[in-house]
């Protein structure tokens, strides 16, 4: 299982990483004598005062858009059956979108996310897999294992860890297997990853391109 971690990093209007003059002499009027002005206030402050936009980008982008009321357009409000999992891959939706260790601007003009393939999926894996209320044995749950593990309030640094992986992802096992138990066995899930976390090999990126540690 391949263990990805995602990082993101803004700079500011200076380029080097800086803060901005006008920006860091509001924060600490504002701040209180006796709390240390860090960069994160600083950002806060100007993003308040519309000196940055800190937050015109971010981690705004859903984690799924299938299988909800916002894209469905049934005649009789079956939103589940209408746009599943499987129909995501290759319909558009109208009104969202989604991704893995997604971000966007603020109104979602402008999206990325990630697209991966372990060379044994029939498909590219870009959002996370789940299934519906009506497929689920316990309902309406994603099926995946993601970790949402730091983030600035401005959002100028986040990480986020995705386990994929290398063998073939159970796609089908999980509707059949689910389908077939019915709502009376909750722990199936939880069995299946403990036997893809002994079972499929996984790795760890752990460096940056310039070979820094991202753990530490």
């Amino acid at each position: 299982m391949a263990d990805l971690a995602v990082y993101a990093r803004r700079r500011d209007k200076d380029g080097d990483g800086g803060v901005l003059a006008p920006g860091l002499a509001a924060a600490r009027r504002h701040l209180k004598p006796k709390r240390p002005c860090q960069p994160k206030h600083v950002r806060l402050e100007e993003d308040r005062l519309r000196q940055s936009h800190w937050k015109r980008w971010g981690p705004y982008l859903a984690e799924r858009a299938w299988g909800t009321v916002r894209e469905d357009y049934s005649p009789g409000g079956a939103a589940w059956e209408y746009l599943p999992h499987d129909h995501a891959r290759s319909r558009a939706y109208r009104w969202n979108e989604d991704g893995l260790a997604g971000i966007s601007d603020r109104h979602q003009r402008i999206c990325f996310a990630l697209a991966l393939w372990n060379e044994r999926d029939p498909t590219l894996k870009e959002r996370l897999f789940g299934l519906t209320g009506n497929q689920g044995n316990h309902g309406e749950d994603v099926k995946e294992y993601y970790f949402y593990l730091d983030s600035t309030p401005t959002h100028s640094f986040m990480r986020f860890l995705y386990k994929y992986p290398h063998a073939a992802f159970p796609y089908d096992r999980l509707v059949e297997e689910n389908r077939r138990r019915g709502t009376a066995d909750r722990v199936f899930l939880d069995r299946v990853f403990q036997k893809l976390l002994l079972n499929f090999t996984w790795w760890v990126n752990r460096k940056d391109a310039e070979r820094h540690n991202l753990f530490q």
